[in-house]
């Protein structure tokens, strides 16, 4: 399953709107979306959204689409 995280690039930043970024992971459930990601970047994580049908389609058509791959 695709996941889709926002985060901040910094573990010590607050949360805002306009510097929340976001990236794409494939794990097979939520949690093991959270450990790779815990495991390899500093990152403040703010939501980790599973995508499916339409929704995934939508973002696959983005320009800035692209999986996160990382080594385990």
């Amino acid at each position: 399953m695709i996941f889709k995280v926002t985060y901040q690039a910094n573990m010590l930043d607050v949360p805002t709107r306009e510097t929340t970024m976001s990236l794409y992971v494939e794990a097979e459930n939520e949690i093991e979306a959270r450990k790779k990601l815990d495991r390899n970047t500093p990152y403040n994580i703010e939501f980790i959204q599973p995508l499916q049908g339409k929704h995934l389609e939508y973002e696959q058509n983005k320009p800035d689409f692209e999986i996160t791959e990382f080594s385990e």
